[in-house]
C-alpha cells in the first residue's frame, strides 16, 4: 500500500514501513500534523526500495512485515553502510526482539499499542540526535578515541569507525565528562530524551555495541551497580556524577 502525503516536509521525510493500514494511517496523520513528510510502504521489499530511493531523514520500521521482516530490512541497510536513523515498531513486547534490533543498529523502538504523541516525540528525539548542532572544528579526545563533533565522525586507534546517531551521542555525552559515572536511567534521560526504567536495557545494548566497534581502544568502563563512565587515563578512579543530582 504505497502512499505519500502532501504534508509539509519542513522537518524531514519519514518512510514508514507498516503492513497494518489502520496503524499506518494513524502514524501518517500524527507525523504529518507535526510537520513531517510521510511515505508509507506495506512490505519489507518495497520499504527497502523506497528508503534507498527517497533517502529519508528517518525510518519507522515494523518488525513483523510480510516478505522480508523489519529486522532483515535494517540488517541490509546497515550492511550497505546506510546509517539513516531507524525506529522499530513491534507488536511483541519481547526483550529479545528489541535487543536484536538494537544490536543491528536501530536507534530506538516503540511497542504497540503506543501513544501517537510518544511516537512523534521519539522520532523528533532521534532526529535531534542524528542532526546534532553543528560545531565545526570541535573535537573530543579520550585515550585513543577522537570524535569530530562537526562532521560526527569517530576515530579509534587512528582508524575511522561507523556509529549510529544514538551510539555517537551516547559516546560523546560520556566523553564530555571523563571520570564521571552515570546511571542507566540518567543516560536514558540525557541521551534519549526520556526516562524509563523498562528501557534501561537499551543503554546496556548500546554501550556493548560501542565497545565492540571501538575494540581495545574503548575508554568506557562499567561501574558495577552504578552505571558507566569514560576514563581519561587507564587506572583513573571514576567519581559519582554530581552535576545532575
Amino acid at each position: 500500500m504505497p502512499t505519500a502525503t502532501d504534508a509539509p516536509n519542513a522537518r524531514g521525510l519519514i518512510v514508514v514501513v507498516e503492513d497494518e493500514a489502520a496503524i499506518a494511517d494513524v502514524i501518517r496523520m500524527n507525523l504529518a500534523r507535526a510537520g513531517f513528510g510521510v511515505h508509507i510502504e506495506g512490505d519489507g521489499e518495497r520499504g527497502l526500495a523506497a528508503i534507498r530511493s527517497l533517502k529519508p531523514a528517518a525510518i519507522l520500521l515494523d518488525v513483523g512485515l510480510p516478505g522480508i521482516d523489519g529486522v532483515e530490512v535494517c540488517r541490509r541497510l546497515r550492511a550497505a553502510q546506510d546509517w539513516t536513523p531507524v525506529l522499530f515498531v513491534t507488536a511483541r513486547d519481547d526483550e529479545v526482539d528489541r535487543i536484536l534490533g538494537l544490536e543491528l543498529g536501530a536507534d530506538d523502538y516503540v511497542t504497540k499499542p503506543f501513544s501517537p504523541r510518544e511516537l512523534v516525540a521519539r522520532v523528533s528525539s532521534v532526529l535531534r540526535r542524528s542532526r546534532g548542532v553543528p560545531d565545526a572544528g570541535a573535537e573530543l579526545t579520550v585515550g585513543q578515541v577522537t570524535l569530530d563533533l562537526g562532521e560526527r565522525r569517530v576515530f579509534a586507534a587512528g582508524g575511522a569507525m561507523e556509529l549510529t546517531a544514538t551510539e555517537f551521542d551516547l559516546l560523546a555525552f560520556l566523553m564530555r565528562r571523563p571520570g564521571r559515572v552515570f546511571g542507566r536511567e540518567q543516560l536514558m534521560s540525557e541521551v534519549w530524551g526520556y526516562s524509563s526504567v523498562a528501557g534501561t536495557r537499551t543503554v546496556d545494548v548500546h554501550i556493548a555495541q560501542v565497545r565492540a566497534k571501538l575494540g581495545d581502544a574503548s575508554p568506557i568502563r562499567t561501574v558495577r551497580g552504578v552505571g558507566y563512565s569514560v576514563q581519561a587515563r587507564p587506572g583513573d578512579a571514576p567519581v559519582a556524577d554530581t552535576e545532575h543530582e
